[in-house]
């Protein structure tokens, strides 16, 4: 079965949303999933294509914007279709995951996307390498005395961890790392 995925960021795309849905039918799609939201918001009918698809159908979509936020996630939308042995195409680049060609793109694609977060990665250890020789990188501001006081004596009280972070509006990863920086140390036998 061939599926369609159509999507504009607002509902004001009006001739966009309906060109995508003329190029999909016109690529034999038999049902069309389509949605008008941002594609940084929870995209419910692109998750609803993605279980709908069973071994040997196609997803097809108009454009790879339309489809994914970044190539890290549409790795992640592939890796999904591949886990169904279902295929992929995408109409205005020519690619099919279906086809040897597509493969080939699709890896030159994963290889791309290795790269620039590895670069990303190094640039960010670089920055932050220059900015603790300049003494302008401390860290997270550490937790104010009274806070960790009052962590303890709420720990003696009784009260659990997630309400001692509620509380103190404090994260109850922190609670957990102020009781263990306190907590007695185990003696070790001579």
């Amino acid at each position: 079965m061939i599926i369609g995925y159509a999507r504009t960021s607002t509902i004001e795309q009006v001739a966009g949303f309906e060109a995508q849905l003329k190029e999909l039918e016109t690529a034999h799609c038999e049902k069309i999933f389509r949605e008008q939201v941002s594609s940084v918001a929870h995209r419910a009918q692109l998750q609803a294509a993605l279980e709908f698809v069973r071994q040997g159908d196609l997803l097809v979509a108009t454009k790879l914007d339309r489809l994914a936020r970044s190539v890290a996630d549409l790795m992640a939308i592939i890796q999904a279709l591949d886990s169904k042995q279902v295929g992929l195409r995408v109409l205005n680049l020519g690619m099919d995951t279906q086809t040897p060609t597509g493969k080939l793109m699709l890896a030159v694609l994963g290889g791309v996307a290795q790269f620039e977060r590895e670069m990303m990665l190094e640039r960010q250890r670089e920055g932050i390498a220059k900015a603790k020789a300049e003494g302008k990188y401390r860290g997270r501001k550490p937790v104010s005395t009274d806070k960790r006081d009052r962590v303890l004596q709420l720990a003696t009280s009784g009260m659990t961890k997630v309400q001692m972070a509620r509380e103190l509006q404090i994260g109850q990863a922190t609670v957990y790392r102020i009781l263990a920086n306190t907590a007695p140390k185990p003696r070790q036998n001579p």
